[in-house]
């Protein structure tokens, strides 16, 4: 199938007397409106016209003065038991600090089991070369030191 033949096959005119939700924009289905650009659309979902239609209020409800205080003391009984003490805080870097030395103290226990592995890889050719003098040849062929 030719790429070009199945453009040129269909083609839309968009014309101010087709329908709105075919003719060119954004369609808002609630409002039934057409609206040309992306930055316009947001404009509308946030707006009056839209917020109404979709049956939301505007308007703020009014608080009184208990029910602001009743919200004030809730939230400094939820701040009191989530907020952490000194002694938390000496606890916790205690701990990281534990946690960080024994990430140390196993680092250089693999370097030590490193270095005792090529220790005894060097002794293991270092009797190589032993026995390849007594053999009266230089090496067994490798190329390695």
């Amino acid at each position: 199938m030719d790429l070009n033949t199945a453009i040129r096959s269909r083609s839309r005119v968009v014309t101010p007397v087709a329908p709105l939700s075919q003719q060119a924009g954004y369609y808002c289905s609630v409002c039934e409106c057409v609206v040309k650009d992306s930055a316009n659309y947001l404009d509308h979902i946030n707006g009056k016209k839209h917020q109404r239609a979709l049956g939301m209020s505007m308007r703020v409800e009014r608080a009184s003065l208990e029910q602001v205080q009743q919200r004030f003391e809730t939230l400094k009984k939820r701040k009191v038991t989530s907020s952490f003490t000194e002694q938390d805080l000496d606890n916790k870097i205690l701990k990281q600090q534990q946690e960080e030395e024994e990430r140390k103290r196993q680092r250089r226990e693999k370097k030590k089991e490193r270095r005792k592995e090529k220790a005894v890889e060097e002794d293991l050719e270092d009797c190589d070369q032993e026995v390849a003098a007594m053999m009266g040849f230089a090496g067994f062929g490798s190329t390695k030191k």
